[in-house]
Order: C-alpha cells, then structure tokens, then sequence
C-alpha cells in the first residue's frame, strides 16, 4: 500500500505547482486586457479624432478583449480549484498528523443523549470519532455514517461493506474529486424533506390547465403588443383578471408544490453533481456498480434528472426577485413553475429515495475508504462464523482519536471461559480510556470500518457502556440514579439475541461501600447468566473480590503507577491480577496537602 504522507505531499506539490502556472496565466492575461484596451481606444481616437482609418477596425480590439476575457475567467476558475486542491492536501496531510480536531463537521446534530454509548465513546462533537472519519460532502452521506456508527449491521453487511472500502480505498483521484465538488456553494439540503416532497402525489389540477396557463401567457404578450399598437388595452386587462383568478385559486396548491422541497438550488446543484461524478467511475464490486446502472432510466441519467430540478429551483428562488414579481401574474410565472416542479416529480419522483440512500452509502464508505488508506496499518476486523457465544478478542488495541505519538496499546480478551474483566487501578491511570478503546474499536469493527490495533476477533455484539454521568438539577437527578437508568438500559439490552459488550467505568461509585459491593457483586452475576462480556473498572479494591465469588467467568487485571523523582508516572499497560497500591495520598502531598 502506498505511503499516505509522501503521495499526499507530492499530490500537494504538484497542485501547488499547477497553481504557479495559473497565477502565471492570470497576471499575464490581465496584462493583455489592459493593453488591449489601450489599444483599443488608441484606435477609436484615431479612427473618430483623426479619421485615419475606418471605425469597423475599433471591433477587432473588442473581439481580442472578449476572447481574453473568456480565457481570463477559465483560468481564474481553474486558479480557484488548484487552490482548493491544495487546500485538500494540506488538510490530509495535517489528519496525519493529528492537527485535525475542530477542521471537520462535528456530527452534531446526531447527538442524543439517551443513547446507549454515543456520548461515553465520543462519536460526536469536536474531535470526536465522526469528525475523524467523515469526509461527505452531503447530508446524506454524513446522516448514513452516523447511522453505522450508532448501531452495529449484519455480518454480512460488514463483510460487503468492507471489500467495497478496500476497492475505494486507493482511489484517491475520486475522492478528491468529490471533496472539491460543489466546494463552493451555498447549499442547503434536506434529504428527508426532499423524499418525501418527491414521493407526494399530484397537488394541481390536470396537465390541462397547465397548457391554458401557457396560453394566457402567449395572449398576454400578444394583448400587450396589440395595445401598444392600437391603444386598445382591453383585450390584455380582460386577459389578466382572468389569469388573477387562476392565480388566486391555485395559490395554496402552488405553495404546497413549491415550498415543501426544502432544498436551495445549489443544494440541488451539489447533489447533481456528486451523482455525476460517481456515474463516471467503473467498480469492480456489484453493489457499488450497481448504483450507476440502476441510475439510468428512458434515457435520463439520476444527474441529470436532479440538475433538472436544479433549474426549476433556481426559477422558484426567481420569484422573490422584483422583476418577477412584476409579471407574476400577467405570465402565471409561479403556477407555471409549480407544474414543472409537478411533472419533474411525477416522472422522477418515486426513484429519489434510492438515489439519496445511494449517495449517502457512497459517501459514507468513502469517507472509511479515506481513513483507511491514511492508516494503512490499522486492519479489518474478523468475525466468528460459528454459533459459539460471544467473543472479543483484541490484540494490542489502540484509540484512533490518541495520536499516535502517545497511543498505548493492550491486548483484551473476553469470551464465554472470561466474560468479565475487573479492571483496578488508581486515579489517572487509564482505566477510562481503556474502556473507550475497547468500544471505540467494537464500534468501528461493527460499523464495517477497519480498527486501531494488531488485529480483532469478535461476534457480532451490542455495545453498552456507562462511563459518564452527572447530575441534573432540571430533572431532580443524582449522579447516581443517572448511573443506575444506564446500567439498567444497557441490562435491558441482554433480553436480545445477539449478545451484549458491556463497559462499565467505577461501577456504582454514587453509593456506600457495602451497597455497592453488593449490587456490584449481584449486577455481574446477572449479566453472565444472561451471556453478556464486558469489563468494569474501580479503584475500590472490594469490588475486585468478586471474582473469588464469581469463579472463572470473572478475572482480575490492573493498571499500574509508578512514582519516581517525585513525580507520578503511568505506562497504561494492562496487567493480570490486583493492582497493588494506591496513588491518592501521593497525589494529595505532590500538589502540598498536608496528609
């Protein structure tokens, strides 16, 4: 596999060197116009002052300064995409080196805090796994990898979903193409809205009246032409009351068609465009090969049907102008529009769902395609084929969000033989964030997306975790209470088939030390009679006797500090067995409390 650092930099030089050579041809043609409109006027002085030559010799100036001017602003145009591209890599390679938190979209909107891991593992927000991954350009494509974040897919699904990332995955060519597409608009797209608006029947009356608006238009002009010759101005007024009529009995059906797009042209204009860019690449995979084909219909490609609509949302983003509102009414400008944007949706309507969910299948495997190929040393996880109980096997595992200077990596193991892991360890020592590189990659492996470490075995699973919660004042809620709905939220989940991969940071820390060995104590035993694995973190040494308890199902393992030259150390290394010591009186003296 290629090195992404060097093709990256010699992508950006030769973009970089592209352009040179447009700023080159930009001051160069600049130059040109300006000498030949001094040109130009030389020759009209000449030529009206001095009558020296015919005037017809003024247009040839004229016609260079329009060539120049055509040329001029192609190569201002392709000065901006050399510039973007550059911007491209710079930013690509800046993901390398872990400069990329708060460069990318956040994902924010698909927040919720009632899900059941979303929030603990950072999915979203500012540097969190989704602006880590995402490189979509659409809502759509940004809305279908937070999906496969949020929830695990068949085995199937990710087996499929993993080769068509690997066929992407060196195709860089593509996803430079896609992330410049459109780079420069506005847009505004609601993929739902838009479905929806597109799968509503008929709102106007039949094609009919579509013909007789058209009509009264042409007799309008006609009417007007008519009165200006004659200054005869009836016929246009009687024309007119009568397209006011029309106007006023359609409006509420007019708006109903025109309104509920939610979707501005240049969102139109992005879609289009990212459709036709996908239409011209060949796949080797049936799935993604087939989106191009099943595109094509009577002749119409799905780009080209959406740059049509793309048209008619520019004629409806028209009507605000003051020029239209004008002749709104004499040429039926809305009704009219509002039957093209009717029979557009009639024809095409009932395939815009397929082709949303294409784009945003698309461009959530590119954006996995993307990172991928920036971490070639990251593998696809395996999944076992036989029906023989749950399963996480991860070899030096690492968190993808940690740069990779400061990444530690352990090894887990859980299975029907060792389906819990007590994890003890003092304060700062990586109990936390090693519950989150266990889920983080259960995550990713279960969304299709490759893992951060040496290699992972798992089943499929449900991921659960708690390891944040905080009171609320607004709802009369103690921390603790908050803790015990997550735990019994994450417990619910056992009643399913597929089995659960529960993580639990400080379990029942809310409580006195009694009740919480003995919930803690009758929570595990629960939670392996239902077939669930998960690991549970503390710094209360009681809870780790709960594996003499709970026999072998349960196991031991610690993470260890080390004090040296008065300072506190940790290597964040898992270790079998009890952690032997304690840091929180150490702690309290290196920062000057007396104890």
């Amino acid at each position: 596999m290629p090195d992404p650092q060097m093709e990256y930099a010699g992508r950006l030089n030769a973009r970089l060197q592209m352009l040179a050579r447009h700023e080159l041809s930009h001051v160069r043609l600049g130059n040109a116009k300006l000498a030949v409109v001094v040109i130009g006027l030389v020759l009209a002085w000449l030529s009206a002052g001095r009558h020296m030559f015919s005037p017809y010799w003024v247009f040839i100036p004229v016609a260079a300064f329009i060539v120049l001017a055509v040329l001029h602003e192609r190569t201002l145009r392709a000065r901006a995409l050399a510039e973007r591209a550059a911007a491209f890599y710079r930013q690509r390679i800046a993901r390398l080196e872990d400069n990329w938190a708060g460069t990318g979209p956040t994902g924010d909107r698909f927040g919720d805090e009632t899900h059941i891991y979303a929030g603990d593992l950072d999915l979203f927000g500012r540097g969190s796994l989704f602006e880590l991954f995402s490189s979509a350009r659409t809502p759509m494509g940004e809305a279908r990898l937070a999906a496969w974040l949020s929830a695990a897919s068949p085995v199937d699904v990710i087996q499929e979903r993993q080769q068509m990332i690997a066929e992407l995955r060196d195709r860089l060519d593509l996803r430079e193409d896609l992330a410049l597409t459109g780079e420069e608009l506005r847009s505004r797209l609601n993929p739902d809205a838009l479905v929806k608006w597109a799968e509503t029947g008929p709102a106007l009356p039949s094609a009919l009246w579509r013909a007789i608006a058209m009509i009264l238009a042409l007799g309008a002009f006609a009417a007007l032409g008519f009165g200006i010759r004659t200054a005869n101005y009836w016929p246009l007024l009687i024309i007119v009351v009568v397209e006011a009529a029309i106007h006023r009995s359609l409006q509420q059906r007019v708006q109903s068609v025109i309104a509920a797009m939610d979707a501005d042209a240049q969102g139109l204009d992005l879609f289009w465009k990212v459709l036709k860019r996908i239409e011209a690449e060949s796949f080797a995979s049936p799935r993604l090969a087939g989106f191009a084909r099943d595109w094509k219909k009577d002749g119409w490609s799905a780009s080209a049907a959406i740059r049509k609509l793309a048209r008619i949302a520019y004629w409806i983003e028209a009507h605000d102008s003051f020029m239209i509102r004008l002749v709104d009414i004499p040429v039926l400008y809305t009704v009219q529009v509002a039957y093209a944007a009717q029979a557009w949706r009639r024809r095409w309507g009932s395939q815009v769902r397929s082709w949303v969910d294409a784009v945003g299948e698309f461009e959530a495997l590119a954006s996995l395609a993307s990172y991928s190929f920036d971490h070639p040393r990251d593998p696809f996880p395996t999944f076992a084929t036989d029906d023989s109980g749950p399963l996480f096997h991860g070899e030096e595992l690492g968190h993808p969000l940690i740069p990779a200077a400061r990444c530690v990596s352990n090894s887990v193991r859980l299975d029907g033989e060792n389906q819990v892991l007590m994890v003890s360890g003092s304060n700062m020592s990586g109990k936390s964030t090693l519950l989150r590189t266990v889920g983080v990659n259960a995550v990713l492996a279960l969304a299709g997306a490759p893992i951060r470490g040496k290699s992972l075995h798992l089943s499929p699973l449900i991921v659960g975790t708690r390891l944040r919660t905080s009171d609320s004042l607004q709802e009369n809620r103690s921390s603790f209470y908050t803790e015990i709905l997550r735990i019994r939220q994450v417990f619910d989940r056992t009643e399913a088939k597929t089995p659960v991969l529960f993580l639990f940071d400080e379990l029942l820390e809310g409580t006195n030390s009694k009740d919480r060995r003995i919930g803690a104590e009758s929570l595990l035993r629960a939670l392996v009679a239902r077939g669930a694995i998960g690991m549970v973190t503390t710094h209360d040494l009681a809870l780790t006797e709960i594996t003499a308890v709970l026999g072998k199902t349960v196991s031991n393992a610690h993470l260890q500090d080390f004090v040296e030259d008065g300072q506190m150390r940790f290597d964040y290394k898992l270790r079998p067995g009890v952690v032997a010591r304690s840091n929180a009186l150490e702690l309290m003296r290196l920062i000057g409390l007396q104890v």
